[in-house]
């Protein structure tokens, strides 16, 4: 155990005992000795009984991030079984994937640790300072463990910033393209490691695209709006949609998501009659010029970015939320299908069903839930750390 301790004021240990990790920095009475940042402390209730033990980041207003309840050898055998472990639950349910997430901060009790993997390359982001300060333990680690080509340190994550952290791309070991081709679901893919976004693609949505075999049949007219570099309008093509209209303000994304079509062409993964309209456009003005126009649509998919990082910008993330929503129910055929995504953590799974509603009732459309769904399982989520489950995904059919 380490010398250093931080000791909470009364009743602050409540929510660490039913098994949160985070210690905010207004919880804390005192700190016991001098740590510097990203040393390891004890954390302590106000009568000095043990809480736990992790990384201090006195920059953050998350000071302390959990590690450990007892008191026991935070050090490299520690983290090698953590590593382990969550390494098992990707062999568990994907083993025959080789793009997937290997650690989840702290999803997999690792907080601050991002770990993916793109075939034979390991991206990793270093989020918290105490992670940071170990990165060559992470390295070792992991090339032991895996025996990657390389690892790319992706450590751009504005999120840095709070820990005092400066922000950049560094090669961590080996030799690492800037690009390369993955599988998902038995389809091929451009990932931009260098200049993509987070460590290069989404992953967390696998399950949720690979679920569109289930809804679309030969022929369908798809909607795929904020579509990036093309994943779930590819999907919908490979899975037999006649026409899908893809739009997405990002002209580099867009780019990508044409030369990802090139690559299943190629293969011959997608029917020759089907075809892809890709546009580069704000998603919003474009969904609201096709209701000007009536246009129609099967099936419409809704995968935004985050419309809040935080509580104090939720009412404009419902309006956000709620238009995307009106527009999309508006342009489905009777008994259409909707599926509407959320990767907001603070407009949490309740608030989204209410706000997809609303915008169902103000036009006088009726939703029948098909299925509520979640990220994908090499993004775990802990019960007692609700901020681990961050995506919301509903499918509905309309009427």
């Amino acid at each position: 155990m380490e010398s250093a301790r931080l000791v909470l004021k009364p009743g602050r240990q409540r929510r660490l005992l039913a098994g949160h990790p985070w210690v905010y920095s207004g919880e804390v009475a005192e700190i016991q000795g001098q740590p510097e940042p990203g040393d390891l402390v004890a954390v302590v209730d106000a009568a000095g009984r043990w809480v736990g033990q992790g990384f201090y980041s006195p920059k953050s207003q998350i000071c302390v991030r959990l590690l450990s309840r007892h008191p026991e050898p935070i050090d490299e055998e520690f983290f090698r079984r953590r590593i382990i472990t969550a390494l098992r639950r990707r062999s568990l349910f994907y083993p025959d994937e080789r793009s997937v997430r290997l650690i989840f901060s702290e999803g997999d009790f690792l907080p601050g640790l991002i770990v993916d993997r793109y075939e034979d390359y390991l991206v990793c982001q270093f989020l918290t300072v105490g992670v940071d300060r170990r990165r060559d333990l992470w390295v070792k680690l992991l090339v032991e463990e895996l025996s990657p080509r390389g690892i790319l340190g992706r450590q751009d994550a504005p999120v840095r910033e709070r820990e005092g952290l400066p922000r950049g791309i560094e090669l961590l070991y080996g030799s690492v393209p800037d690009r390369i081709k993955i599988r998902e679901n038995g389809l091929p893919f451009w990932v931009d490691l260098r200049g993509g976004q987070k460590t290069g693609y989404f992953l967390d949505q696998k399950e949720n695209r690979r679920q569109l075999r289930t809804l679309i049949t030969p022929g369908m007219r798809v909607l795929d709006a904020f579509s990036h570099t093309g994943s779930f309008a590819l999907h919908s093509l490979a899975y037999g949609a006649g026409e899908v209209v893809a739009v997405d303000i990002s002209a580099e994304a867009v780019a990508l998501a044409r030369e990802n079509e090139r690559l299943l062409r190629d293969e011959g993964l997608v029917p020759a009659s089907g075809s892809v309209r890709w546009e580069t456009a704000n998603a919003f003005d474009f969904l609201r010029e096709l209701v000007r126009k009536d246009e129609v649509f099967d099936l419409c998919i809704l995968d935004p970015p985050a419309f809040t990082k935080g509580r104090e910008t939720l009412e404009g993330a419902w309006r956000g939320y709620k238009e995307i929503n009106l527009r999309a129910i508006k342009l489905l055929r009777p008994g259409g299908f909707l599926v509407t995504c959320s990767c907001s953590y603070h407009m949490d799974f309740g608030l989204f069903l209410q706000v997809v509603q609303e915008a169902a009732s103000d036009t006088r459309r009726m939703l029948q839930v098909v299925e509520y769904r979640s990220q994908a399982k090499d993004h775990p989520y802990l019960l007692s750390v609700p901020e681990t489950a961050y995506l919301k995904c509903l499918i509905a059919q309309v009427f």
